[in-house]
């Protein structure tokens, strides 16, 4: 589809990435008389402002999994996927409120760092590793494989070509620059990611409406499929596995959010960049409230393609056109790639611009934070305990690259998986409860102990796989019980929990741990802004679910 880029959305392309590029050096150089040192290349020299944190959260967070995958789900389910952004607004508060007054007290650089404090070496090194093994195989080659693949849809660049473009585009700022090139470039990022993400949902609504406006687009979308709009999903709707009704708002995606948000290195390593406390909690704040638009940039345009697809009128009036790489209810992520050549010229290339800022920016900041835990929590423990910041910071590139090479290799092996989004947060589930419960426990019960901590966490992974793969091999067994995945991941979760409170209580026949954490009220405070912005938050999120409840 290459003939239906213009010059200016060339233009508007290629100035994007000189100017990403332009900023990511010019932000990693080295100032006069000072080489960076480890807080430089790995904390931004815990420098970074507010809206700085909240922009990079963002665009840390939305990728080619958001854009592609959230849509292809939003074309095969509906605004249900929103739950994921909207119920991820207050996760974000919580964060802000109860996890990083402690995080940022002890001065961590790496999330394994806060287990080794709480616990002890040799668990926050299987962590470590896991964590590791999980940004390489699964995030930086899913991520990858979904850029290319909307690369390939829209421009008709092989595969392999776009994943050797976009691991060679993030990592030409960002092995050199470390989180500082990360993150000051996001706020770039962020800004061509909404607006071009805006663009999109403008144009596909607009179509559907026959050109007659958002608002009637809106209308015309709602009631040609409202089933589509429904929020909480009952039995009979064939994607009930996925989103299980009112399990979606009391069960199993609080363990999603709070895992990824509250103890996931490439997130979290932003709030440890702040000024300060204060700084990064509006930082939080902000990210919480993009949030709540999220949906409409990555989910309603899914929504739109679907009743665009499914109505005769708007495909005879779209032609030819309408006809290459038809998304489908089997390829549904092809949603998104398809609605971009809808645009006109100059706007394809601010949505493309948009689309590829989401999946620079997180593979950026996925790349940052494997090599921040592999150098700080490895390399630093085993290998070389003396390094200097100099040595330090070559280990961080180095293994960033190699973290790159293997990720390469793996994204054209994803190829076939559909609803991709659905994919990366049903396998992460496997191994996110146990994580958490460790957490979770760590920081708020001070009688959990290491030993404790450490079986749960081996515990985990079977009582997972039980729920995961017994049902399909025994679906007619009564010992296996068959759950849609995000109840398995809430029921993994409150076992494990229970696995670590009964060991941690006959070890110590229910004294404190050694190493539990002292809290107090005076250590959650925040200011009035804070409270403010996340009281509001929270009636928006209200009003949003009682709207869309059905």
């Amino acid at each position: 589809m290459t003939s239906h880029f213009g010059f200016w959305d060339y233009f508007i392309f290629i100035a994007y990435a000189i100017l990403i590029l332009g900023v990511g050096l010019w932000v990693s150089r080295d100032k006069k008389g000072h080489e960076k040192n480890a807080e430089d290349y790995f904390l931004a020299s815990k420098s970074l402002p507010w809206w700085a944190i909240g922009a990079s959260l963002i665009a840390a967070n939305i990728s080619a999994e958001q854009f592609i995958g959230m849509s292809g789900s939003g074309f095969a389910l509906g605004l249900a996927i929103a739950s994921y952004e909207w119920m991820a607004a207050i996760t974000l508060i919580i964060v802000g409120k109860y996890f990083l007054p402690i995080f940022i007290e002890k001065g961590l650089y790496t999330i394994p760092e806060f287990v080794e404090k709480r616990f002890s070496t040799n668990l926050k090194t299987i962590l470590a590793v896991f964590w590791i093994g999980l940004y390489v195989f699964v995030n930086l080659a899913s991520v990858l494989y979904l850029g290319s693949l909307a690369l390939e849809t829209i421009m008709g660049v092989p595969m392999v070509y776009g994943v050797i473009g976009l691991a060679l585009f993030a990592a030409a700022y960002s092995l050199y620059g470390g989180l500082s090139a990360v993150a000051w470039t996001d706020v770039i990022q962020v800004v061509f990611l909404i607006l071009g993400g805006l663009v999109t949902t403008y144009i596909a609504l607009n179509t559907v409406s026959g050109g007659e406006g958002v608002l009637a687009g809106i209308k015309t979308v709602y009631e040609a499929a409202p089933d589509r709009f429904a929020m909480i999903l009952d039995k009979s709707n064939p994607e009930f596995k996925n989103l299980p009704g009112i399990g979606v708002l009391v069960g199993g995606l609080w363990v999603a959010n709070l895992y990824y948000w509250g103890f996931n290195q490439y997130i979290i390593q932003r709030t440890l960049a702040a000024k300060s406390l204060k700084e990064s909690q509006k930082g939080i704040l902000l990210a919480a409230g993009l949030k709540l638009v999220i949906p409409l940039i990555v989910v309603v345009p899914g929504i739109a393609a679907y009743v665009m697809v499914n109505d005769p009128e708007i495909m005879t009036r779209l032609g030819a056109a309408g006809l290459k790489n038809l998304p489908s209810l089997e390829q549904a992520d092809r949603a998104y790639p398809w609605l971009l050549q809808f645009l006109p010229t100059g706007m394809k290339g601010v949505a493309f611009a948009a689309l590829a800022a989401a999946i620079v920016s997180s593979l950026a900041s996925m790349l940052n934070s494997t090599s921040t835990i592999f150098t700080m929590d490895i390399y630093k423990q085993y290998i070389n305990p003396n390094a200097s910041d100099k040595a330090t910071v070559n280990v961080g590139r180095i293994s960033a690259a190699v973290a790159l090479i293997i990720g390469s290799i793996m994204a054209p092996l994803l190829g076939g998986i559909d609803q991709a989004f659905q994919f990366i947060q049903e396998y992460t589930g496997i191994v996110s409860p146990g994580i958490l419960a460790v957490f979770m426990l760590g920081l708020f019960w001070k009688k959990t102990t290491n030993k404790g901590a450490i079986i749960g966490a081996l515990a985990s992974i079977p009582i997972a796989m039980y729920f995961k793969v017994a049902p399909k091999g025994w679906s007619t067994s009564t010992i296996f019980l068959d759950l849609p995945w995000m109840d398995q991941m809430g029921y993994t979760a409150i076992l494990t929990s229970i696995i670590i409170m009964l060991v941690s209580y006959l070890q110590h026949k229910g004294k404190d741990d050694e190493k539990g954490i002292e809290i107090s009220k005076e250590l959650f405070k925040t200011s009035p802004l804070f409270n403010i912005g996340a009281f509001a938050i929270m009636i928006i999120l209200v009003a949003l679910y009682a709207v869309f409840w059905k």
